[in-house]
């Protein structure tokens, strides 16, 4: 006779719950964003409607991606089980309530809406550090690390949107610490991920391991994220941007990426970490020619681009690979990563578009949360239900 708790597939991992729940706040965020950007609707929000826009993604999207993969990636790291059942359904339902506090802080006051908002990446990096710390895995303590630096960026959020009316530079934070983020896991995994696929193949020319240039390309992207974070404007920003930049896509260049093109599930994670190098070329150029490059396009090609490009593409792999299913994307993946591409081109495309920009803007965010939504709905059944290779 089965249990009641072996039926709850839902709570058997941490990528089944935040995965769905990240797909449907990405998509329900971005859906109401576009009304509330025309002043269509109101939110009982303390903050203003472009850092609530920001927020949502940033705190609100982001960080329930995070938890679902590196709760599950955990034990691969450690060997030790995470969590499941309850504690994991608490963990859900506090990131939850961050997210229904922030769009009412106006309501409940921004202090409490802050406090209750922060418990959960805070939670997010106990839970990771208690793990790491007793397999005595010290390596990825950065990520705890970063976890704890974005946590830190959503404090600095609340704070300076309360006491300035905007939140600017902890935008920048959270966004590098992020992106950092990405060229930190997706730089162990996309080469490890297209190894393992080449090797599978019979190919013999593999990606190059990490070695001391890997390393000295995230010290320089570190530098650069610093210096764009404290002086956005400055020339010299501009230059380690640029810097970062060549470094990144000389990074990928080794991975062999471009043999991944048949396998759509892999391609996206190079095309990711490759919008990232391009983000950092084009960030450089908005600084040394802001008449000609538009600020807000180089940073939605990395908000809109490179985050959404590795959240859907990391969020399908680790679901389909964590439920017994097939490594390789269907026209349901390839639906996905195409819409999220189209609606990340369109929304860096916009400002260039004069009369036709709130058109652009609409349907950017239209194709981007199709996107997510295509995810939530194709992948229900996935995440809400058995292993393929064990059925009930």
């Amino acid at each position: 006779m089965t249990s009641t708790a072996g039926r709850w597939h839902l709570l058997s991992g941490a990528f089944r719950p935040f995965f769905m729940l990240a797909a449907l706040w990405m998509a329900g965020s971005i859906l109401m964003w576009v009304p509330l950007y025309m002043g269509h609707v109101e939110l009982p929000t303390a903050f203003a409607p472009r850092d609530w826009h920001i927020h949502a993604m940033l705190f609100g999207g982001v960080p329930p991606i995070i938890a679902g993969f590196t709760l599950t990636a955990v034990s691969s790291w450690t060997g030790r089980p995470t969590i499941t059942g309850r504690p994991l359904a608490m963990l859900a339902l506090v990131w939850l309530a961050g997210r229904i506090a922030v769009s009412v802080s106006a309501l409940i006051g921004p202090i409490a809406a802050a406090l209750i908002d922060l418990a959960f990446p805070l939670g997010l990096a106990t839970v990771l550090g208690r793990e790491v710390v007793l397999a005595g895995n010290w390596r990825n303590l950065r990520v705890v690390g970063l976890v704890l630096l974005l946590a830190l960026a959503d404090a600095g959020f609340h704070a300076e949107a309360a006491f300035d009316g905007l939140a600017n530079v902890s935008i920048r934070v959270a966004l590098s610490a992020v992106l950092m983020l990405i060229l930190l896991m997706g730089g162990r995994i996309t080469p490890a991920f297209t190894r393992n696929w080449l090797k599978a193949r019979g190919e013999t020319r593999f990606p190059t391991a990490f070695n001391r240039f890997d390393a000295a390309a995230m010290v320089v992207s570190g530098l650069a994220f610093v210096a764009w974070t404290v002086v956005p404007d400055w020339i010299g920003t501009a230059i380690a941007l640029g810097l970062a930049g060549l470094m990144t896509a000389a990074r990928l260049t080794r991975w062999r990426g471009l043999a991944t093109r048949r396998e759509p599930m892999l391609l996206v994670l190079h095309v990711a970490i490759a919008s990232i190098a391009v983000g950092f070329v084009v960030e450089a150029l908005a600084i040394v020619w802001p008449v000609v490059v538009d600020p807000a396009a180089a940073l939605h090609l990395w908000t809109a681009g490179s985050v959404g490009l590795t959240v859907l593409g990391v969020m399908t792999r680790v679901s389909r690979g964590h439920t017994g299913r097939p490594l390789s994307a269907g026209k349901l993946e390839v639906f996905i990563y195409a819409l999220v591409s189209a609606g990340a081109l369109l929304r860096v495309a916009a400002p260039y578009a004069d009369a036709a920009y709130y058109h652009l803007i609409g349907c950017a965010g239209a194709l981007w949360a199709a996107a997510f939504l295509a995810f939530a709905i194709g992948y229900a059944r996935v995440l809400a239900g058995p292993r393929a290779d064990r059925p009930l």
